[in-house]
């Protein structure tokens, strides 16, 4: 093998690197704010006594979670302008990546709320509380703390996702890497660069992730 590895063209754009994978942690973060909001309302609604918000609901999540990601990147892009709605490159994605987000947090809730002892709900029930305070008080807590690894799980998979934001030149760290590759032609160097900091950076939320864990072990015992 004669091929020589050269860095120097790609450590050149280091700067340009870094903020492409801030944006896209920037994008996750957005995403996944959203997603929850809707993914909560979701779940909520796959359990309410009415049999039409239940259906909804299933609809809601069958629907997104057989769609892949990336037809619903680009029928937002490419085809709402078509309907009369028009919106730029990072809106439309961010939109597309909460409504795709949402399917998968809403199931995560609905396990999350399953978990949640009757035991406790009766005994909130029993002093008092309203349905708003039960909720509030006793079945989100314990929600989100049995909900927080598949959470994080589904994060850090919303990360890798950004990527997808190349195909309607969102400037993240994987356009940015196709751009410099087209530019330098040191192809192995700069997807090696970027496979990097993908990997430092999936890592990095791990371990935020899993310090959170411990912290909510800690205050339940």
């Amino acid at each position: 093998m004669n091929y020589h590895f050269n860095f120097a063209p790609i450590l050149a754009q280091w700067p340009v690197l870094l903020s492409g994978i801030g944006l896209g942690l920037l994008l996750a973060l957005v995403s996944i704010a959203i997603g929850s909001v809707l993914g909560l309302v979701v779940a909520f609604a796959s359990r309410a006594p009415s049999p039409w918000l239940r259906s909804l609901a299933f609809t809601w999540i069958s629907i997104l979670r057989n769609l892949p990601i990336l037809v619903i990147v680009l029928f937002l892009f490419f085809g709402m302008p078509q309907l009369g709605l028009s919106l730029d490159k990072i809106t439309s994605f961010i939109v597309a990546l909460s409504l795709y987000a949402s399917a998968y947090m809403a199931e995560v809730f609905r396990g999350g709320l399953l978990s949640v002892p009757k035991g406790l709900i009766e005994a909130g029930q029993a002093i008092g509380l309203t349905s708003f305070r039960i909720k509030r008080y006793i079945v989100l807590p314990i929600m989100f703390r049995n909900a927080l690894p598949a959470f994080g799980n589904n994060f850090i998979s919303l990360f890798k996702d950004t990527s997808l934001a190349a195909t309607i030149a969102v400037p993240e760290l994987t356009f940015y890497a196709r751009k410099i590759n087209s530019e330098t032609f040191r192809v192995i160097e700069v997807w090696l660069v970027a496979s990097l900091l993908y990997i430092v950076c999936c890592y990095a939320i791990t371990l935020v992730l899993r310090a959170m864990e411990k912290r909510l072990v800690l205050e339940k015992n």
